[in-house]
């Protein structure tokens, strides 16, 4: 995907010779990707000619919201603010994720270390009750 949006859309040939210079991939391989891609309404795709012409159906994003929303509900039991805790045990400062996890959906926007540190600040009254 990462290849495919800067493209705007692609062939499997296209797509495969745009990775060539930092990560080489057998055809097949590329092409199965996409046809799995295309099963799960990733991409777009329509044929013209012989081949598959495909099309991000997800900006970039939408597919980070889509996947950060995925780890919260997987590894944190649905909880934005275990995760919040869990990166600030790990010394992790990590203010634009913060943000995005907070306002979770809406646009990313950076905070600054006042709000950041807010954030850590309001979980910790909320595990204290």
């Amino acid at each position: 995907m990462n290849t495919l949006w800067p493209m705007g859309q692609g062939t499997v040939r296209e797509i495969r010779d745009h990775l060539a210079a930092r990560r080489p991939r057998a055809y097949t391989t590329i092409m199965t990707i996409m046809d799995r891609l295309a099963r799960k309404g990733i991409v777009e795709r329509r044929k013209v000619g012989r081949a598959y012409v495909y099309r991000p159906n997800l900006s970039a994003e939408e597919a980070r919201v889509h996947a950060l929303d995925q780890v919260i509900e997987n590894f944190f039991a649905g909880s934005k603010d275990a995760l919040l805790a869990q990166l600030n045990c790990d010394g992790f400062r990590a203010r634009a994720l913060a943000a995005a996890v907070a306002s979770r959906g809406g646009p990313a926007r950076v905070a600054n270390d006042e709000s950041s540190q807010e954030l850590v600040t309001a979980k910790r009254r909320d595990d204290s009750r």
